[in-house]
């Protein structure tokens, strides 16, 4: 009979205590493995696409810098960053390459919510979660999407003229493209909550597909029509701000607070620009749009994507709330106002660029 060194079982019962090991293993973790390769592809390993969504505006731009020193800094595997420039067939085919090159989710903020549905459902249908930054898609599955509340930002910006203009006067409402929910969101609670709260003031909805000369073309034939203009809301400063300034400048329209003729605005984004004019009396106010947050979340979510993690409706940690909607969840950070009375707040984004530079 063979003998076997002392302490030792029989070859026959190694490999059969192994091979029972592992199968209990699997039963138990049932997306592990006695795989080593396995156990890294449970743990949330992969690459991450990220598309920018244009970069004719300092918001964006903004953005653009938040994403990259995150990914510099490790917080996602990314693969080269794409910009599709404001245009849906570019970002098709961006999303395309991601794929092709084996990106396990996808960050992207597309401009037109409603185009992207076939995009989505094609990612849907091979397993790459999908991070939506700023903009809520019509249809299609999303992981996350990340973005402040945007009727809150409407809700803000009609309070804040209809008390400066104690309700009543005429403002101009330059409106982003409707064909995105941000526009739809922030256009439709302005005029309800105008309507509602401050019928004496009388608004000219003007459509500009968030562009800036469109806004300053459509401001100069309001403002011949309408020389009594005493407010403006801009529903993306990054756009619409310095052509505005540059047309009331010419026409002698800009004109400090409290000084006759003085045009109360207020504006969305809350970049460096829109604080400065805060500050030099050109504006009244903004909605600070938080792009360092936009970033920070975006690249957060996409990691709880590739682990695995399911989201849950309520409060975070992080002073947002996630909420549930028909095609996913999202994560409705903070968008603070910004007056002369806070715009030199350090937590302010803008501000923290600024002392980067």
């Amino acid at each position: 009979m063979p003998r076997h060194p002392v302490g030792r079982p029989p070859l026959h019962r190694l490999r059969t205590t192994s091979a029972s090991a592992c199968a209990v293993l699997l039963a138990v973790t049932a997306l592990a493995g006695c795989n080593r390769d396995q156990g890294s592809d449970a743990a949330g390993g992969g690459k991450v696409g990220i598309d920018l969504p244009r970069s004719d505006s300092d918001f964006w731009n903004s953005y653009q810098q938040y994403v990259e020193k995150g990914v510099k800094d490790g917080e996602v595997d990314a693969l080269s960053l794409t910009n599709s420039q404001n245009d849906i067939g570019k970002l098709v085919s961006n999303v395309q390459v991601f794929t092709d090159q084996g990106a396990k989710a996808v960050v992207m903020a597309p401009q037109d919510t409603g185009a992207i549905a076939e995009t989505l459902q094609t990612l849907s249908e091979k397993k790459i979660p999908v991070i939506s930054v700023d903009t809520r898609p019509d249809k299609g599955d999303v992981y996350m999407v990340v973005r402040a509340d945007n009727r809150a930002y409407g809700e803000k910006a009609c309070t804040y003229l209809g008390e400066q203009l104690k309700g009543k006067g005429k403002v101009v409402e330059f409106q982003g493209d409707l064909s995105s929910i941000n526009g739809r969101d922030r256009s439709e609670a302005f005029k309800s909550c105008m309507d509602e709260k401050f019928p004496g003031i009388k608004v000219f909805e003007l459509a500009t597909e968030w562009k800036g000369d469109v806004a300053s073309a459509k401001l100069q034939s309001t403002l011949a029509a309408h020389p009594d203009i005493n407010g403006i809301y801009m529903q993306a400063g990054g756009v619409f701000l310095q052509p505005t300034l540059a047309l009331l400048e010419q026409k002698k329209l800009l004109k400090a607070p409290g000084e006759a003729g003085h045009i109360t605005i207020i504006s969305n984004d809350g970049i460096p620009e829109e604080l400065d004019a805060i500050r030099e009396g050109k504006i009244d106010a903004t909605v600070s749009q938080p792009a360092d947050l936009y970033a920070k979340y975006a690249l957060y979510w996409a990691k709880q994507a590739l682990a695995g993690t399911t989201p849950k409706a309520g409060p975070t940690d992080h002073d947002s709330t996630i909420i549930k909607i028909p095609n996913g969840f999202e994560d409705q950070l903070p968008a603070p106002l910004v007056t002369k009375e806070n715009v030199d707040d350090p937590k302010l984004w803008a501000n923290q660029l600024e002392k980067k530079s």
